[in-house]
């Protein structure tokens, strides 16, 4: 069999007959274990006799990867944590339960950084070991990447989908805020944090999402994405592009890379338009920021009293941090935040989504440091949906991605604008 299938791919040939679940997931996990030694993409992987593929639904046969800060029953959570090192859930987290119920399989929990924050794990990028998968759906992304399962779960809090999907080379959807259930994962900061997926192509992102998507999570809901749509013609397609202020940090690669893929979309026909957004997007930055850390730091304070020698120095700067910003100062990002978010609809009238940079170029070499988030952060702030795909390589041979991003609720839109825009871009 060629590898690696896509989603989509994969449940298309199951239900043709083409392929047996068994076989898949004996490549599965063959690829697992030929690359895993170096990858490092799984802080756990389930025993092969424990994989069941004899499940129904849309999933069944198909391995999951689960970022490690999703709770599932009987298998380690560990946060990425030493203080959860031996933390085995009772209940699975509702998006594990529904993966189950589509005959999904849990095939491990992949890596995350300690509670989703910037403290890395162990996993390298599958292009070249020297350099970060991004964070802190660092396993996640990897683990799609080298091709050991074609679906995995991360989070978003700032830039943790979107950028470590970028850095490895794959598609990251992040959904709007809500549209997936976030009960059982482990908050970082309740009023940013976002359940994504991470898959080979922007069709599997829809497939996954057209699943995943649950509009009973009262914070937000977004419609169903429905992958039979044919792609729309790229001449229907009216786009802005945002440079954000922090532009200059783009590397010359992401920035040629950028306006090839620019003259491409105008080539095939679509219109392609210069958006300037109000310079209070841009303080969303620092908004998001002290969201984030007014949050942490009301979850984490007690964990760093009780186990100070097993939190790392990371942890503890974020929640001093947040432990020093006064009331008004949380109240008046929330007040933005909720301001921005009312008026974001007027700047996207007209387009079908918005063109930007998800990081500032190629994976930073080391994995100290999981790369610059700031190009993701007033997005995940808004709440919208946000989707990375990869578009050029590097000179050392790492993958560069664009980012598209549109408005709250209008997943589907975004999606089918990204189909249409991965078909011209992979010509």
């Amino acid at each position: 069999m060629s590898f690696p299938l896509g989603l989509l791919a994969v449940h298309r040939a199951f239900r043709a007959g083409t392929l047996s679940r068994a076989d898949y997931l004996a490549a599965c996990t063959e690829r697992a274990d030929e690359v895993e030694p170096w990858l490092k993409a799984f802080s756990y992987r389930v025993s092969p006799d424990q994989l069941d593929v004899a499940g129904d639904g849309a999933l069944a046969g198909i391995p999951v990867g689960i970022k490690d800060i999703i709770a599932t029953a009987g298998i380690p959570t560990t946060n990425g944590s030493r203080v959860y090192a031996d933390h085995v859930p009772d209940q699975d987290a509702p998006i594990v339960g529904r993966i189950k119920r589509l005959g999904g399989i849990v095939f491990g929990k992949t890596v995350s950084t300690e509670f989703a924050w910037r403290c890395p794990g162990p996993t390298v990028n599958p292009h070249n070991r020297n350099h970060t998968p991004g964070g802190s759906s660092s396993g996640s992304a990897a683990a799609v990447a080298a091709g050991i399962v074609p679906l995995a779960l991360g989070t978003q809090t700032v830039g943790s989908v979107i950028r470590p999907a970028a850095y490895c080379g794959v598609v990251g959807f992040k959904p709007s805020f809500g549209a997936i259930v976030r009960d059982g994962v482990h908050p970082l900061a309740q009023s940013l944090d976002h359940v994504g997926v991470l898959t080979r192509s922007v069709e599997d992102a829809a497939f996954a999402f057209s699943l995943l998507a649950d509009a009973s999570d009262a914070s937000g809901s977004a419609p169903i994405a429905d992958v039979a749509d044919d792609v729309p013609a790229a001449s229907s397609l009216r786009l802005g592009v945002v440079r954000p202020p922090n532009w200059d940090r783009v590397s010359s690669e992401q920035n040629q890379a950028f306006e090839q893929a620019l003259d491409k979309l105008r080539r095939a026909g679509a219109t392609v338009v210069p958006l300037e957004l109000p310079a209070t997007y841009w303080q969303g930055f620092e908004a998001a920021e002290i969201i984030l850390a007014a949050e942490a730091a009301a979850i984490f304070d007690p964990l760093i009293a009780r186990f100070p020698d097993r939190t790392s120095p990371q942890l503890k700067e974020l929640v001093a941090t947040g432990n020093a910003i006064a009331a008004t100062r949380y109240i008046g990002a929330r007040q933005l935040q909720a301001a921005l978010q009312a008026e974001f609809p007027q700047h996207l009238s007209g387009l079908d989504g918005i063109l930007t940079a998800p990081a500032p170029g190629e994976a930073p070499e080391g994995l100290a440091y999981t790369g610059d988030a700031s190009f993701c952060a007033v997005w995940t702030m808004l709440g919208v949906p946000a989707l990375t795909m990869p578009i050029a390589v590097s000179a050392h041979g790492l993958p560069l991605g664009i980012q598209l991003v549109g408005g709250h609720g209008e997943d589907t839109r975004l999606l089918r604008a990204a189909r249409a825009v991965e078909a011209q871009l992979a010509n």
